[in-house]
């Protein structure tokens, strides 16, 4: 079973850019709620989903030139890149279905 891994500054490059399927980058902080929801929702599409895409969890607070870079003015906020490319941004929590209705077309 997959899950979330946890990326920053360092590793994000190979991790989510250099990825050969898609990648789900989970824009969060510890502070926030709306987060914390989202998060158990994004680990069973993990688990779900395993080898079709990969959740990768960013924490803003820690991360701040990366959320800079992507234009992170609120969280949670989704990002899905493709081939190194941003091909989808997800703003806000919402169900599992309203998530995988974003991701259709991509896994």
């Amino acid at each position: 079973m997959s899950e979330a891994i946890i990326v920053d500054e360092k590793s994000f490059d190979a991790a989510v850019l250099q990825s050969d399927v898609p990648v789900l980058v989970d824009f969060w902080a510890a502070w926030c709620g709306p987060c914390r929801a989202v998060a158990p929702i994004l680990d069973q599409i993990a688990a779900e989903h395993d080898g079709k895409i990969i959740i990768a969890k960013l924490n803003v607070d820690e991360n701040p030139n990366l959320a800079a870079q992507y234009r992170i003015t609120s969280i949670p906020a989704m990002k899905v890149f493709k081939g190194g490319e941003e091909v989808r941004e997800i703003i806000g929590a919402m169900p599992k279905p309203m998530i995988e209705e974003h991701l259709t077309g991509i896994i």
